[in-house]
C-alpha cells in the first residue's frame, strides 16, 4: 500500500509532500489500520481557517482532502507519521 500525503497552505504558503510504501514495514498493519481509519473520515473540502494547511491524503487509488483545526485523530496521527517517515 502506498501512502502519500500533500500538504498546503500555512503561513507561508510552502507545499510539501511525502509518501510512504508499507510493503515488507514489519508495522504495515498498523498502516493499514491507520490509512482505513482516515479513508472511513470521508471528504472535508470545507474551507478551513485563514493559513492553516490543506491535506490531500491518497492511499493507493483513494483520496480524501481535510484542513486544520478539524482533522480527526486518524488524520493528524497519519499525517504526522508520513511527513516524518516519508521519503
Amino acid at each position: 500500500m502506498r501512502i502519500r500525503v500533500r500538504r498546503t497552505g500555512g503561513f507561508a504558503g510552502i507545499e510539501r509532500s511525502a509518501e510512504v510504501d508499507t510493503s515488507g514495514r514489519p508495522d504495515a498493519a498498523e498502516w493499514h489500520a491507520l490509512a482505513g481509519a482516515v479513508l472511513a473520515d470521508g471528504d472535508d473540502r470545507a474551507e478551513g481557517v485563514p493559513d492553516g494547511f490543506r491535506y490531500e491524503i491518497s492511499v493507493d487509488a483513494h483520496t480524501v482532502h481535510c484542513g486544520d483545526p478539524r482533522l480527526t485523530e486518524a488524520q493528524r496521527t497519519l499525517v504526522s507519521r508520513v511527513l516524518k517517515e516519508g521519503a
